[in-house]
């Protein structure tokens, strides 16, 4: 007899990379964002496993494209804000508007950080998308109620009166763009099927956030703008009344 067959467990495939021997052990990860679960899992294999010498773990998959996407949203949108706040800057001139315009954005953060906790959904790659695009809807309501009451008041309207003709007449346009944007996510907020598990934060986050930033747009931001304008609104008054005194005082001049 030149052999004999036994049935016995084994390995089905050896999988190797760089001539080394490779073992993947997979995981899914549900009800938890990956970034927390594999800073846990590395904090107890640390504690209760002796890695033998010549071996080593390495975490791949989805936990490695976010590290990668990470590293580049930390390069791209620091930068990208950097130049939202420049062109404000060149487009009114003072960068008190820019500030105020650029104020809009942490409040529309706020909503969508706040609409993800509400809905149990984990901060991933998808969100900070949508905390991307919620930036700019937040900037653009914003700007078009900032730059109307700057020309209200650069055809001479009082402030206050500028500030509160401004909200009134800018309250459909903002409310315009916010629904526009946050109806057309509502069927993706509410996604089950294939893809839901990127639609979904995308979608809650946009929302979430547009919510309370239309809410700054049209009763917070006409107040700071009147905040911040109110000294050199009052600098001005004092000026031109000491220049109406001064005229009555000398009487009309004679030739």
């Amino acid at each position: 007899m030149l052999t004999s067959l036994n049935l016995a467990p084994g390995p089905n495939q050896i999988s190797r990379e760089d001539g080394k021997r490779l073992v993947v052990v997979s995981a899914n990860v549900r009800g938890r964002d990956i970034g927390s679960f594999v800073s846990e899992s590395q904090q107890a294999i640390d504690r209760r496993v002796a890695v033998p010498a010549g071996y080593w773990l390495r975490w791949g998959g989805q936990f490695e494209q976010l590290q990668s996407a990470l590293g580049t949203i930390k390069v791209i949108v620091p930068v990208a804000l950097l130049l939202v706040l420049a062109l404000l800057y060149l487009m009114f001139g003072n960068l008190t508007d820019g500030l105020l315009v650029f104020s809009g954005i942490p409040f529309a953060l706020t909503g969508g950080v706040i609409a993800l906790w509400a809905h149990g959904i984990p901060i991933s790659i998808s969100a900070a998308v949508g905390f991307i695009a919620l930036s700019g809807v937040a900037v653009l309501n914003g700007l078009v109620m900032v730059a109307f009451i700057r020309s209200l008041r650069e055809g001479g309207t009082d402030l206050d009166a500028a500030v509160e003709e401004g909200a009134i007449a800018r309250l459909r346009p903002v409310l315009m763009t916010a629904l526009v944007a946050s109806l057309g996510f509502i069927l993706m907020a509410i996604a089950t099927g294939t893809g839901a598990e990127v639609q979904r934060p995308l979608a809650t986050v946009v929302i979430g956030g547009i919510l309370s930033s239309t809410a700054l747009t049209l009763l917070v931001l006409p107040l700071l703008y009147r905040l911040f304008h109110g000294a050199n609104e009052d600098e001005f008054d004092s000026v031109s009344s000491a220049q109406r005194s001064v005229v009555d005082s000398d009487g009309p001049a004679t030739v």
